[in-house]
């Protein structure tokens, strides 16, 4: 498998990646790329992520048999608008997008006919920090993506989605949209909210900045992932809303409950309460292709 021209939609760290990794293995031949800045685009050209920076999307999609949508989740209905006429009807169109649902009614109010070329991708895969700079071809290796192919995808398209993130080092596994954002929601999303959460309340208090000074490996193993792109964020949070709320329901019951325990004085029952976390997260495993050793879930 190997590929003419793959088109960069979004020139930044997940994008930036992808195509270094494409590189090195040898599956592409020609990579152009289109940001918004034409600072990351020249830069992009000087770190060899892209061979040639393209001033539009229509521009870059022209002619590639390759498309990978790297843009904030906000960004993707008016980036298929910008392609929809110039994607090619062999092309494979895939993204890298944190939610599904709604990349996917993006795709099916703009794609028409060029819908089938399309296979909604999600790595679990990131870092605290974005940008270009931050590019590296081995950031996918061992890390799970998931495919969520739509009624009208083509199977060989999901196949050669597949055959793709596989050769780049990824575990792939295959899910419903829906089924995606329920459990990103639970497992991703919310932990994020958490620890932006967290560390506001924290610093929202007279003496937070005098407690965080005081901060231990506790504190930086639980707030690490608040270090996030925040515009990344917005948009996830934002765009997986419902989910998200039913999650907070969760939460706060779960809360509720370890409050009403303390203001009781039952510390048996507090105990109780400690250990049932403390077995499950103690008998958890990270599964196969969902390495995130200095990674943010995204």
């Amino acid at each position: 498998m190997r590929f003419q021209r793959l088109a960069l939609i979004g020139c930044g760290l997940m994008g930036g990646s992808f195509a270094l990794a494409l590189r090195e293995a040898g599956l592409v031949q020609t990579i152009v790329g289109f940001s918004p800045s034409e600072k990351t685009r020249q830069r992009a050209i000087e770190m060899k992520v892209i061979d040639l920076a393209c001033t539009s999307v229509a521009q870059a999609v022209q002619g590639a048999d390759l498309v990978l949508l790297a843009v904030p989740v906000g960004a993707m209905h008016s980036s298929f608008v910008a392609m929809r006429d110039v994607l090619q009807a062999n092309a494979l169109l895939m993204d890298v997008g944190s939610t599904k649902c709604d990349v996917v009614a993006a795709a099916q109010a703009t794609l028409g006919d060029r819908l089938a070329c399309f296979v909604p991708a999600h790595p679990i895969a990131g870092k605290e920090v974005a940008g270009i700079e931050h590019a590296e071809a081995s950031l996918y290796q061992d890390h799970r993506t998931i495919l969520t192919p739509l009624p009208q995808t083509s199977i060989h398209r999901t196949q050669a989605a597949h055959e793709v993130w596989t050769s780049v080092g990824s575990h792939v596994s295959t899910m419903t949209p829906e089924a995606h954002d329920t459990t990103f929601a639970a497992v991703s999303h919310l932990p994020h909210m958490l620890a932006f959460a967290a560390v506001n309340a924290l610093t929202a208090q007279p003496h937070g900045l005098a407690f965080l000074d005081m901060a231990g490996p506790g504190f930086r193993d639980f707030s690490r992932i608040a270090a996030s792109d925040a515009s990344v964020w917005r948009d996830i949070l934002s765009a997986n809303q419902a989910e998200v709320l039913t999650q907070v329901a969760h939460f706060r019951a779960a809360l509720e409950q370890f409050e009403n325990t303390l203001k009781s004085g039952n510390t048996a029952a507090l105990q109780l309460l400690i250990q049932q976390a403390s077995d499950v997260r103690s008998a958890w495993t990270l599964q196969a292709g969902n390495a995130c050793n200095k990674a943010s879930e995204n």
